[in-house]
């Protein structure tokens, strides 16, 4: 029996790099497909990724996101909530926070600073995906 300090087999990671609103926007979806299927999930922002983590995160005002809200798609703040209340671990890069200047940004309530290594603990033998 796997000990209760390690994370699940399931563990999915996506690591975000980008900091476009299509791939912020599609880490959400498949971050919360994959929690809403029972999955553990940890999504790693570095660099320009961070702004996804930002609080207000300025992708929300990207015309992309009122473009697929009105063709019933839910975007960032929707994906974003969801992720949250279904235990979706957020994690900005502190070293992408300083390589992109953006350490004074505001991040949203219960996104951790951590480093690339808490972030592969966090996952163990789990899968990653990189947008």
């Amino acid at each position: 029996m796997p000990s209760p300090d390690l994370p699940s087999m399931t563990t999915l990671g996506i690591l975000l790099e980008s900091g476009t609103h299509a791939r912020a926007h599609y880490a959400l979806v498949v971050a919360a497909g994959a929690a809403a299927i029972g999955r553990d999930v940890v999504v790693f922002a570095t660099n320009r990724g961070c702004l996804l983590l930002a609080e207000p995160c300025p992708l929300m005002d990207d015309p992309r996101e009122a473009a697929i809200a009105a063709r019933g798609v839910a975007g960032i703040a929707t994906l974003r909530a969801a992720c949250i209340e279904m235990g979706v671990r957020l994690i900005a890069c502190d070293a992408g926070l300083r390589a992109e200047e953006l350490v004074d940004m505001p991040l949203a309530a219960g996104v951790e600073v951590a480093g690339i290594v808490t972030f592969l603990q966090a996952l163990g033998a789990g899968q990653v995906v990189t947008l």
